[in-house]
């Protein structure tokens, strides 16, 4: 019993100690279920995000910064308290969620006409510009043995197209996952924030750039931009957070349309100089894990805060990812799409959504 009894507190430990890599790495004390404060990040106030950029107000003495965000002291050992151990109001639903194969269209998938986006899984998607291939946050299979995943591919994740780019968001591991990493080509070019050169070559990707905010890869008439968003990152809770930089992306595709991809971010009015500077067709935005609104406020967009940045950078289009796949909130993981389409009903906004599952692909 005493040995049972001790590898159980090891394994708690463990997954515990995991957990806070994808956690917000200050939180506000407070219980669960206390809402998040109306400001839960710090407001612009005149300050220009190129600025912001220019003179490097993001970059601290050996780790980035958040402009946008509150600094605040926290309760980790409360919230990985209630990660752990505290009863979800949800469980019912939770208990009823089915896993759901991804299966794709293979014929859409390997269409070269004009530009084609087709959602993966959780936050991955593989963009098409006319022949030439982006694939953006992929994560093909687990990331932690004790977080389910209920959207596993039935078929071999070698069977995709071979990316000509790799866009990495930020350093969380269900956006950067080096199992999936180390099955890409080892002549795919890798663009990614500041900061993570020894994990792609761990992974075997040299081609790289790293970015700082506001920095571009333009290739044959298509241009990415690497952008501001207000978010964090971690790969260990020993180093501590922000050891590599974080970001959003807007690509201007050679084929015509440009994309925006949030990554994860909580909100921001950042969102509105994004929108006055670029013209943006289809706004590829996470929205999951936003519940409870006290711990992932910080980090994550809530359905009504999605759609305010829907509207706020003026895109023709949007698209949700980072659900289905992985539980990493309360809330139910089939919650996100139904709450997007309530709350873009309630704006009147409904038919700018494309409605779309994992593994569908659509066209621009």
């Amino acid at each position: 019993m005493n040995r049972r009894r001790f590898i159980n507190t090891l394994l708690t430990l463990t997954k515990a100690s995991l957990l806070a890599s994808l956690l917000p790495p200050a939180v506000r004390p407070a219980l669960a279920g206390t809402p998040a404060p109306i400001a839960h990040y710090r407001p612009l106030d005149g300050r220009n995000l190129r600025d912001i950029a220019r003179f490097k107000l993001h970059h601290g003495k050996g780790r980035f910064l958040n402009p946008f965000s509150h600094e605040r002291s926290g309760r980790l050992l409360k919230v990985l308290n209630w990660k752990l151990f505290h009863r979800n109001e949800f469980q019912a639903e939770l208990d009823a969620q089915p896993v759901r194969p991804v299966a794709l269209d293979w014929e859409a998938v390997l269409e070269n006409r004009g530009v084609s986006v087709t959602y993966l899984k959780h936050a991955g998607v593989l963009v098409n510009d006319g022949g030439h291939r982006i694939l953006i946050d992929p994560v093909f299979s687990e990331i932690f043995w004790f977080i389910r995943d209920y959207c596993p591919f039935d078929f071999d994740p070698g069977r995709l197209p071979a990316p000509d780019q790799v866009l990495l968001t930020h350093g969380h591991f269900d956006h950067l996952h080096l199992p999936t990493l180390s099955l890409l080509p080892k002549d795919a070019e890798v663009l990614s924030p500041l900061g993570y050169g020894d994990i792609l070559s761990e992974a075997g990707l040299h081609h790289r750039t790293e970015l700082d905010w506001y920095q571009s890869v333009p290739a044959r008439r298509r241009e990415i931009i690497l952008l501001p968003c207000n978010h964090w990152t971690m790969r260990s809770p020993v180093a501590g957070p922000n050891l590599a930089l974080w970001g959003s992306y807007l690509i201007r595709t050679a084929s015509g349309p440009t994309i925006y991809v949030s990554g994860d971010t909580g909100y921001f009015d950042g969102f509105e100089q994004i929108g006055r500077e670029f013209d943006i067709d289809l706004a590829l935005i996470n929205l999951g894990a936003y519940a409870p609104r006290w711990l992932m406020a910080q980090s994550h967009l809530d359905p009504a805060e999605a759609v305010r940045a829907f509207q706020d950078l003026g895109a023709r289009k949007l698209a949700i990812m980072h659900w289905g796949t992985f539980k990493l909130g309360d809330e139910p993981i089939h919650f996100p799409p139904c709450h997007i389409r309530e709350e873009l009903a309630r704006a009147g906004l409904r038919d700018r959504l494309v409605d779309w599952k994992q593994g569908e692909t659509v066209f621009l």
